[in-house]
């Protein structure tokens, strides 16, 4: 019986696998090289754009200008996806004389792009060209070329589009995060792009969102007993109570764990004093901190809870892992 050729598969799928993202790889750094003042040209037209950057290409290059279109979108810069074949049949009143027009084809010579970019320009929109050949049709009538030719494509047969999309792509991602920093998009900004899910819960949420407070929050006096903070921890129900002066600011900490160690040593509850047995100085968190930095002070320190206190050091909230795992925020 013959040997399966299935044996031999593996290797010479990973030898295939190993030649594309080595073809892709060098296609994407052979950009970084050959970017001139007009990349700086085009970030300095949609900057300067007063509408919205519309995105537009047929085919494969039509799947990378959605995606750089959802990029620009979550990053600061309006934009949107137009199809040409549709633009031909109506979509052409989307695009106005404020606009800028992003339109990518490797070959630059594609009909359905090169029939409107005659109606585009009327309209007084620039255009912004993404094309593998700098003298093609479309890259001629851009007031701004991108160059985003490779020497090969990873395809064997050098017809599938492959190496020649990832350029693109990559282009498209490198100006949409220099219109990023240009415009000093941060952290808040982008999590207003980005209110659902697992992204928007981890950069919308804060301390005071998810703290407890009031009397849902364990605290014992100072002078307190051990078996008073007993009482308080069950009661409260989050496996510690803070322990605070006469002005709630909070002197130290008594958890789970105190509370064996201190079994483990026969101390009497009823006459032991709480500050005999607490953690002094507690690590604690603010109300306006995201409620991811508190997961990462809880994670550096292994703790399971945290207190929060005001800029005077007062006590106003508490919050453990289950208050953020019920946010979501975990």
């Amino acid at each position: 019986m013959s040997s399966s050729p299935q044996h031999a598969a593996p290797s010479a799928s990973l030898q295939s696998a190993r030649r594309t993202l080595d073809i892709e790889a060098r296609a994407v750094a052979a950009l970084s090289a050959r970017l001139d003042d007009s990349f700086a040209h085009a970030v300095d037209l949609v900057l300067a754009c007063t509408g919205r950057a519309v995105v537009s290409g047929i085919g494969k290059s039509g799947h990378v200008a959605r995606k750089i279109a959802s990029t620009l979108a979550s990053t600061g810069t309006p934009a949107f996806f137009v199809h040409p074949a549709e633009a031909s049949h109506g979509d052409l009143g989307m695009i106005t004389k404020q606009d800028v027009m992003i339109a990518l084809s490797n070959s630059g010579e594609s009909a359905e792009l090169l029939a409107i970019i005659p109606s585009v320009k009327r309209q007084g929109a620039k255009l912004i060209a993404i094309t593998g050949s700098p003298g093609s049709s479309l890259a001629r009538e851009a007031d701004v070329h991108l160059n985003a030719g490779v020497e090969e494509e990873a395809c064997p047969l050098g017809l599938a589009p492959t190496a020649s999309t990832t350029a693109a792509l990559a282009l498209g991602d490198a100006l949409a995060v220099a219109l990023l920093e240009a415009r000093g998009f941060g952290r808040d900004d982008f999590a207003r792009s980005h209110p659902g899910g697992a992204l928007g819960r981890r950069l919308l949420t804060y301390v005071r969102d998810v703290m407890r407070v009031a009397d849902a929050v364990p605290a014992v006096p100072r002078t307190a007993k051990l078996l008073q903070a007993i009482i308080e921890i069950s009661r409260k129900g989050m496996g510690m109570t803070a322990v605070v002066d006469a002005d709630r600011h909070v002197v130290g900490i008594f958890t789970d764990g105190d509370l064996r160690r201190a079994l483990e040593r026969r101390l009497d509850v009823q006459r032991t004093s709480i500050e005999q047995v607490m953690s002094a100085k507690p690590r604690t968190v603010h109300a306006e901190q995201l409620a991811v930095e508190a997961v990462k002070l809880m994670e550096e320190h292994r703790i399971s809870q945290v207190l929060v206190v005001d800029e005077a050091s007062h006590l106003i909230g508490a919050l453990n892992m289950h208050d953020l795992f019920r946010a979501k925020v975990l």
